[in-house]
């Protein structure tokens, strides 16, 4: 018999039309970021520069910075948005995220001590970082007789940020090279990109997403519960490890490309849940999309909002996510009193 759990909550003809109608969306970001900046460039030059190259300062700036950085945003927002939604149904915690939990930290730290070291840094020190961090939390917040609890999580993912945030400033205190390499990086940041440092990481990322894809019936049945998840089948040992290793690739990979950039994992996830309901099968596809048309607006508005100069787009993402994050934390002590 089919579990009441793997029917969605809507019409999959109402949700399948609302995917098509995001698809437009996303590309109408793709090309609003390419076409806003500092200097201002109309579609036509933009479909010049992609079809008929001529080496022109406009076309040059498409290629090299406006087109990088457009993709940019979408694949990391798309990875996080994710990234977020897998935390969050594993652990049943809807204050669940990579960045809450620490695990986009730990593969800041990654990278800065690759830096500090060997002067530069590579994808595989970022997964190397977020799944030390992921596997320390786990067992901080599984400690004591009651196990993993949300609260606990949550308290052990916020001390471990803290400590391995203390962590990358000392370290960034003992070496200026480092910091100046880095700074705008740390706060999240997806300037100074191009397609050549794009593409190592894209395997990553496209195997992290299909393979979230994959385990979208398995998460919708895990976040019932595990007993109920193992009475319908389900090898829950297997899909946690499947669903971590998905977690640190898009994490890490995220983080690799343009540093700690946080609550895009938290709110996407949320928001794509009260239109859709809670099954993964939908959850996660939505989320791509709704992950990579938020960090595509917050990428635009952090380029245009004190031209000529930029602000980080980790800092509006912030901006966006704290006042949430407050709103999910006073929503989830009332409903635990």
């Amino acid at each position: 018999m089919r579990s009441r759990a793997l029917t969605p909550s809507r019409s999959p003809v109402y949700l399948s039309l609302g995917l098509a109608i995001g698809v437009p969306i996303l590309a109408g970001c793709l090309l609003f970021s390419i076409l806003l900046g500092a200097a201002d460039i109309n579609p036509g030059t933009v479909w010049q520069a992609l079809f008929n190259f001529d080496g022109s300062t406009d076309h040059l700036i498409i290629r090299t910075v406006r087109l990088p950085r457009a993709l940019l945003a979408v694949m990391v927002g798309a990875a996080l948005a994710v990234a977020g939604a897998i935390t969050q149904g594993l652990t049943r915690n809807p204050l669940a995220a990579p960045d809450i939990l620490g695990v986009n930290v730990g593969a800041a730290l990654a990278m800065v001590l690759a830096i500090f070291i060997r002067g530069s840094g590579s994808v595989s020190f970022a997964f190397a970082g977020a799944a030390i961090a992921a596997v320390t939390v786990y067992g901080l917040g599984s400690m004591g007789r009651s196990g993993l609890t949300p609260i606990k999580l949550v308290i052990a993912g916020a001390a471990l940020t803290y400590l391995l945030s203390s962590l990358t400033t000392g370290i960034l205190i003992l070496s200026q090279r480092t910091l100046e390499d880095i700074r705008f990086w740390l706060a999240g940041s997806l300037a100074g990109q191009d397609l050549a440092s794009l593409l190592p990481v894209l395997p990553y990322i496209a195997v992290g997403l299909t393979g979230s894809l994959v385990l979208g019936r398995q998460l919708t049945l895990l976040a019932l519960g595990e007993d109920v998840a193992q009475g319908l089948g389900l090898q829950t040992a297997w899909v946690k490890i499947a669903a971590a290793i998905v977690v640190v690739l898009l994490a890490g990979s995220a983080v690799a490309l343009a540093g700690p950039i946080g609550f895009v994992g938290l709110v996407i996830p949320h928001v794509v849940r009260f239109g859709v309901g809670v099954d993964y099968r939908w959850i996660l596809p939505y989320s791509m999309l709704a992950g990579g048309i938020l960090l595509s607006v917050a990428d635009i508005a952090a380029r245009l909002i004190i031209q000529p100069q930029e602000l980080p787009v980790g800092i509006m993402t912030a901006l966006i996510g704290a006042p949430f994050f407050i709103y999910l934390a006073r929503s989830s002590a009332k409903s635990s009193l």
